[in-house]
């Protein structure tokens, strides 16, 4: 196994990450800005460097000050994490060339799969179910495009093809809205990703977001872990993950994991990745890839009892997968609520100094955070402070035990979202698992 590694993140999923490395006997350095010098994960690492100012352009996006932390701290690997450079091609590739592992997959795959269009050629040619619509980039005639919307049917989105985090996509209803959505769209795409390339494809009305996890080897292994349900969303931002997903049978499961897993040696894929879908009608359309761990890992590991990003350093070290398919198996229900520190009807985020916080316990209950009492959450990034994570052993039996962990749950000085989360646990429509992509927003009263 590795001496040493770099953890080139921060919050909750670094310090997860440097759990895992404790229990593989593997020292940690850990980068950080100036604003995050305390950091959890920063006060337990065996070492830390400082990388930059409180910007992410000028710390946690510096190739160069990530890549120098590695070599004056004479450590072997690199692990992104998630968000940040986790998806970075370019980074990927410096780090190799730099002599160091980047724990995940090469470049050329980052590439191909960081680019829907690419990503949907080749998951067509694995046999992978993808939304229909036309996977070539669109044009500037706009009689072709006119032509195309109208044999795909309405209503079509537009999506750039770089885009993420729900930017970089428009509805169009009617044909009178087409033209002028290609070139927002493109104008959009080309600000927000430097690549103004966009598709078209069908739009489905009220679909379910359902992902599978898949982890993959350097020796032609690969294995599904089963699927995700997040389909609670806002503004195409998770805010509640559970598994597995209420109503999908065993047979689906094992359909669509299989097919995931297939493609991952095809393309020649090496670590963890997610199969993004849209579910509706009993029918599974692919969307993208995310080449890296997930935020919402925890309700997998919970479920399967397999450690994710253990199994990922090693993989990245060069081992085999620890399991075989046939000894993935799934127990009970588990369901994980996002932390956010923001005004929970306004969604403004609310950074400012934690005065009290008490984590719950009890059967079942994970809760995974940075936080502490005194811990002062930055401006600078993403509103997330940690996830809670309830498991059962059916799906009614994770919700209550959420229920009970959200009450005992302290979080004080600052605003956060768990009045949300409380309200959700408590939605009828939930409780049924009947909800879609759209029925958060409806029930918040967004449009």
């Amino acid at each position: 196994m590795f001496d040493k590694i770099v953890i080139a993140n921060r919050g909750e999923i670094a310090l997860r990450i440097l759990r895992a490395c404790r229990e593989l006997g593997v020292k940690v350095v850990a980068v950080h800005s100036e604003a995050d010098r305390d950091l959890k994960h920063v006060r337990l690492a065996d070492e830390s460097v400082c990388i930059g100012p409180a910007s992410s352009i000028d710390s946690y996006l510096n190739i160069p000050a990530i890549i120098s932390a590695a070599e004056v701290t004479d450590a072997e690997a690199i692990h992104p994490g998630y968000g940040f450079l986790s998806e970075n091609a370019d980074f990927s590739e410096k780090v190799k060339q730099s002599g160091f592992v980047f724990i995940g997959p090469n470049a050329d795959t980052i590439r191909m799969m960081g680019d829907k269009i690419s990503a949907k050629k080749a998951m067509i040619a694995a046999g992978v179910p993808c939304v229909p619509g036309d996977n070539t980039p669109l044009g500037d005639d706009n009689k072709t495009n006119l032509k195309l919307a109208q044999e795909i049917g309405y209503p079509v989105i537009i999506k750039a093809a770089g885009g993420g985090g729900g930017r970089g996509m428009r509805t169009v209803h009617t044909e009178a809205a087409l033209i002028n959505a290609i070139s927002m769209t493109k104008a959009e795409a080309g600000s927000a990703f430097g690549n103004p390339t966009v598709y078209m494809e069908k739009f489905l009305e009220d679909p379910r977001h359902i992902e599978f996890q898949v982890m993959a080897d350097s020796h032609g292994n690969a294995i599904h872990l089963g699927e995700r349900d997040c389909s609670m969303q806002r503004r195409h931002q998770k805010v509640v993950e559970e598994a597995p997903a209420p109503g999908i049978t065993e047979a689906q499961r094992k359909a669509i994991g299989e097919r995931c897993a297939r493609a991952c040696v095809e393309i020649g894929y090496l670590g963890a990745g997610t199969f993004e879908f849209l579910y509706e009608k009993g029918e599974f359309f692919f969307i993208e890839m995310n080449t890296r761990v997930q935020v919402e890992h925890p309700v997998t590991e919970m479920v399967t009892g397999f450690d994710i990003v253990k199994e990922q350093l090693r993989i990245a070290y060069g081992e085999k997968l620890s399991i075989t398919q046939d000894q993935v198996k799934m127990q009970g229900h588990a369901i994980e609520c996002r932390l956010n520190a923001e005004d929970p009807k306004t969604f403004m985020p609310c950074p400012g100094t934690i005065d009290q916080f008490h984590m719950p316990g009890g059967p079942g209950i994970r809760c995974e955070t940075h936080i502490y009492n005194g811990y002062k959450v930055p401006p600078y990034y993403d509103s997330m402070i940690g996830k809670l994570i309830a498991h059962g052993e059916n799906r009614q039996s994770a919700i209550a035990r959420m229920n009970t962990a959200l009450s005992e749950l302290i979080i004080d000085g600052i605003k956060t979202n768990i009045p949300l989360q409380q309200d959700i646990m408590n939605d009828s429509g939930f409780a049924a698992g009947s909800q879609n992509i759209h029925y958060l927003e409806k029930k918040l009263g967004i449009t």
